[in-house]
């Protein structure tokens, strides 16, 4: 599995990090990135998780 952020959606609100901490990080102007290639498999509910949760929408699976 593979996620993406789109950065004109993005408003970094934060909730992909609390939700997964494992794939998504804060870049130093408080936005959401994937900082992993492949989202591990024991992550993948997580990283489901903060696609669902993601207020703006902003996170997709590839």
């Amino acid at each position: 599995m593979k996620v993406t952020v789109d950065d004109q959606l993005c408003r970094g609100h934060g909730v992909c990090v609390s939700v997964c901490p494992e794939v998504f990080r804060l870049t130093d102007d408080g936005y959401s990135e994937v900082y992993l290639s492949e989202v591990p498999a024991d992550r993948e509910a997580a990283a489901r998780d903060a696609i669902e949760n993601c207020p703006e929408q902003a996170i997709s699976e590839t």
